[in-house]
């Protein structure tokens, strides 16, 4: 590899970290020792859960059935582990030997004893704020790796870390990209063959997506492949340089440029022993828009692809674009689940099934990469009326193409997809495959007429979050046009259909061999619900509150006979932006632990929130309209559209700088709150910007609590 690759940092001892132990309990001493083998044979350890998907076929299936449909009105808390932040908890927990290992917010990492609950060590990597804003949905991370006596964790600002999985001690750390990168790590390190794989996210941010492998032994770089091109000039002396110079570059149009390319592998990641492969699914391109990225033409790969790699080299070996030249945000990112089907009633192939976010479920030859189906798994597409099998490609609707156009389009599914990152679980039991979806789910892309590239900005050349573009009128509703309908699905991937559905907004999901189908739910962007379906009709048997929404993994193991179900709970991510009328104070995330005749309660509910503050100042309109636009463009992805928020990141409405000039300007403009992820404004504001978007906030508040007089 070349110098200008990004050197490992081997330390033995990090000084930017600490790790504390609990005074009362110690972890064994021959902790996780997990090897290949192992990790090959998971499925034959149920009462473990070794990998990020349960095994290396990722299929989030347990081989556990003491919890069946006619027991499972016993299945209680038994108990709970808060954790020491507030923020998004999106992790899958991973449990070796009585023992689970998780991450939290902020890249932090507990280690817990899964029969009562009791921390056994916790790790902080000290990830500084400001790192905050390098990413569209909070400072999640979901999950760690276990493999060789160590526990990996990829941090917000760019390290891949060695922990000791006995003591929770650093072992060793090293940076992945340049720290100045507008680039986070949110997704878990995956492991096989010696090595550590990882990538990145930052896809509204500009950059070029990778994924790099490491010794695990050392955390020396083993090899880079690059997800999207560079300068054609200057080879990157990376393992992607051979197929970029054949495949890639030709795919792209216009003059190359730091900040083009996206295609970031920010979720899935699958190693695959049998024939010594990783797959990537990647993130979609940026800009958005095409007319910006590569002057309006070209498939340009990787971008929302299946890429194929030879696990020990990091060479090509075969590829899927799912979304060729994608303008609607549709990655490709979900998880891929591997298994055995006996398609066309022939032998059973082995084949890796993935449902990305532009609505159809594709079947792969995971060999070759040979296209065996593609079916819509939801209602209502637009963008594209099917999927040509003989080429692999799209048929694409013209009318979808916004930037083509330049006028704005709805499309269908939107850009949460139809479904988005949330995980998938495969039961070789049913054979079917269960997944949250969404039916007629749309989005209004509108087109900018140039494009600036700001560092530390989302710019996406589209108007984000907008209804309309500046010189258009507010866009009416369209009465005609079908409200979008969730339900969690059950897709049968050899007759190509639904085996059923069942009505209702969840996420992660997992499949047991006790013929049930857990999955967690949100009930009010704050608090949240496990819930249980019988997996071959999907009638609802059972459910749980729970104090805090569910987004991350659902996991089972088993200790001393007893089968246990967990969740990592805490709204955050990608509910950030979610509206509710029923705001909640601040609560940390938590373990939430559950077995048969279960005797623990779990924390209440958070109380609600505190009022809001209403100024009893007057702002000027044209002041308020820059407050909106500003507010829209810079404070929306993270306080909620339309000042709305649930308060996981502070409620503006009710913050007391909201009725103080000086010290909002303080913390908008200056960073006085830049540790706890809030940065200085200052640089990417016009002057009077922080009080404008004040007065926007104030005023808004102030209209929606004044009651509206009737004659």
């Amino acid at each position: 590899m070349k110098t200008r690759m990004i050197a490992v940092a081997t330390l033995i001892a990090l000084t930017s970290a600490c790790a504390q132990k609990a005074p009362t309990t110690s972890a064994p001493q021959a902790a996780a020792q997990i090897d290949d083998a192992r990790l090959a044979n998971a499925a034959s350890e149920p009462q473990n859960w070794l990998a990020h998907g349960g095994t290396q076929l990722a299929q989030r299936y347990s081989g556990l059935d003491q919890i069946t449909p006619d027991n499972i009105a016993q299945l209680k808390p038994t108990w709970s582990l808060d954790f020491d932040t507030n923020r998004g908890q999106e992790a899958t927990p991973i449990v070796v030997d009585g023992v689970i290992y998780v991450t939290t917010a902020w890249s932090k990492v507990y280690a817990a004893d899964a029969k009562t609950g009791k921390l056994l060590w916790q790790y902080d990597p000290k990830v500084n704020g400001p790192n905050a804003a390098k990413n569209c949905c909070d400072v999640v991370n979901r999950g760690a790796a276990v493999y060789q006596g160590k526990v990996f964790v990829g941090t917000f600002d760019g390290r891949l870390i060695a922990l000791d999985a006995a003591t929770g001690k650093p072992l060793w750390s090293t940076a992945t990209f340049d720290p100045e990168s507008m680039q986070a790590i949110s997704g878990a390190p995956r492991v096989g063959a010696g090595l550590v794989f990882i990538g990145n996210s930052g896809g509204e941010f500009g950059g070029r997506g990778f994924v790099s492998a490491y010794k695990a032994d050392t955390g020396e770089l083993a090899w880079r492949f690059y997800t999207t091109p560079g300068d054609p000039a200057k080879p990157d002396g990376a393992a992607s340089d051979k197929v970029m110079a054949e495949k890639v570059q030709a795919t792209w149009f216009g003059k190359h440029n730091e900040y083009r390319g996206g295609g970031n592998v920010w979720n899935s990641i699958v190693f695959d022993p049998e024939f010594d492969q990783v797959y990537l699914a990647t993130g979609n391109g940026y800009p958005w828009a095409r007319t910006f990225r590569s002057e309006g033409k070209g498939d340009n790969l990787f971008i929302d692809s299946v890429v194929a790699l030879d696990a020990k080299t990091g060479e090509y070996r075969w590829h899927y674009q799912e979304t060729p030249g994608d303008i609607w945000d549709y990655d490709s990112v979900a998880d891929m689940i591997l298994a055995d089907l006996p398609l066309g009633g022939a032998a059973p192939r082995k084949v890796l099934m993935h449902t990305p976010k532009n609505g159809f479920f594709y079947v792969l030859d995971r060999k070759s990469g040979e296209l065996l189906s593609a079916e819509p798994y939801i209602a209502g597409i637009t963008w594209a009326k099917g999927v040509d099998k003989k080429t692999g490609r799209p048929i694409e609707n013209p009318l979808a193409r916004f930037d083509e156009r330049k006028m704005p389009v709805v499309v269908s599914p939107g850009e949460g997809g139809g479904h988005s990152w949330n995980p998938t679980a495969f039961s070789p039991k049913t054979g079917l495959m269960y997944l949250q979806a969404t039916d007629h789910s749309s989005a209004r892309h509108i087109p900018r007429p140039s494009f600036e590239y700001v560092k530390g900005l989302d710019n996406i050349g589209v108007y984000h979050f907008a209804t309309h573009g500046p010189a258009e009128p507010e866009p009416k509703p369209d009465p005609t046009r079908p409200k979008p309908v969730p339900y969690l699905l059950a897709w049968d991937p050899v007759a190509n259909k639904a085996a059923w559905k069942t009505p209702g907004m969840g996420s992660a999901v997992m499949a047991t061999a006790g013929g049930l189908v857990f999955q967690g739910h949100s009930r009010n962007a704050v608090m949240g619900e496990l819930s249980a379906y019988r997996a071959d009709t999907g009638e609802k048997v059972w459910s749980h509150e729970t104090p805090n929404a569910i987004a991350g993994g659902v996991v089972s193991y088993a200790v001393d006979g007893e089968q246990y179900i967990l969740a990592t709970t805490g709204a955050g991510g990608g509910l950030i932006l979610a509206a509710t009328p029923d705001v909640r104070e601040r609560q940390p995330g938590r373990l939430v632990a559950f077995k048969l005749n279960g005797t623990a309660k779990l924390p209440s509910d958070p109380p609600p929130a505190g009022p809001v503050k209403i100024s009893t100042e007057s702002f000027a309109d044209t002041t308020v309209a820059q407050g909106k636009d500003l507010y829209l463009n810079r404070c929306a992805r993270c306080h909620g559209l339309g000042t709305h928020s649930p308060n996981i990141i502070p409620d503006l409405r009710r913050s007391n700088a909201l009725l103080d000039a000086s010290l909002w300007k303080s913390i908008v403009e200056d960073g006085l709150l830049q540790s706890t992820g809030m940065i200085a404004w200052k640089s990417y504001l016009p002057v009077g910007g922080a009080e404008a978007i004040r007065a926007y906030v104030a005023m808004t508040t102030k209209a929606e609590a004044t009651p509206v007089k009737t004659p």
